[in-house]
């Protein structure tokens, strides 16, 4: 068997691929010689060509607002005419929620549900059209730890994180006898500029969670994206459905 991973001929979509883990997933995809689409909103266009320049001439940036769901459909044909296929669609864009639900008002509630569910729900259903016809698809919902265990004040967060898992299951059922595998990913603390920023004076809240990581360090964003690579690989042909912590044994760990 050969050690290299193998992937179809299709493009990759990675949804806020212009920082943090989405930068390093699509770096990784790139990396494998895969067509990839980074894609952000209107502020992060300058995040997106500098991207574009470390990656060279297989990455592409697109803007867009993974929200306006009325534009999915014109999305995914503009991409199919001129990049490529999709057959590897990472949604990775999301919106984070640090507050007590008893403080979240409905238009905080609707902002986060909008993004993280039923912007992903729609914008899936638009690639899935296109990947039902050839009988090929590879999808990776960016789930968390939250969707796994409780953490303390993230309700809406993980609320919609939960759902994804949920998500994931079902399409993987009803995409699976179309050559579409379905899969989600729950990263743990990952160093990266937000998680940095996170933790910056607050020394004692780092330690208690090093201390809980099995493997004892944060992770690396590139270990997300080499997650997702194999997923989405050839040699994962036969893994569909699943939840996968890439977490150091977190959420196993005492």
């Amino acid at each position: 068997m050969s050690a290299e991973l193998t992937f179809t001929d299709g493009v990759a979509v990675v949804t806020g691929g212009g920082t943090g883990i989405g930068y390093a997933v699509a770096e990784c995809f790139v990396n494998a010689g895969i067509k990839t689409v980074i894609t952000g909103l209107p502020r992060d266009q300058e995040n997106l060509e500098k991207a574009c320049a470390d990656f060279g001439p297989l990455a592409v940036s697109r803007i867009s607002d993974v929200t306006d769901v009325d534009a999915h459909a014109d999305f995914v044909e503009d991409i199919e005419s001129t990049v490529g296929p999709i057959d590897f669609l990472i949604n990775n864009a999301g919106r984070h929620l640090k507050k007590q639900s008893y403080d979240t008002t409905k238009a905080e509630l609707d902002a986060v549900i909008e993004t993280n569910l039923s912007a992903i729900f729609m914008f899936t259903g638009a690639c899935v059209k296109k990947m039902r016809i050839r009988k090929r698809g590879s999808i990776i919902m960016m789930s968390s730890m939250t969707g796994l265990m409780g953490m303390p004040i993230v309700p809406v967060y993980s609320l919609t994180k939960t759902a994804l898992i949920g998500l994931t299951r079902s399409l993987a059922v009803d995409y699976g006898p179309d050559g579409i595998r379905v899969n989600a990913i729950c990263p743990g603390f990952i160093d990266t500029p937000m998680f940095r920023q996170a933790m910056e004076g607050d020394p004692a809240r780092f330690e208690k969670i090093v201390s809980r990581i099995s493997l004892g360090e944060t992770g690396q964003p590139s270990d997300v994206g080499n997650a997702i690579l194999f997923l989405c690989s050839e040699q994962a042909r036969y893994l569909t459905g699943l939840q996968l912590p890439i977490d150091g044994g977190y959420v196993v760990g005492f």
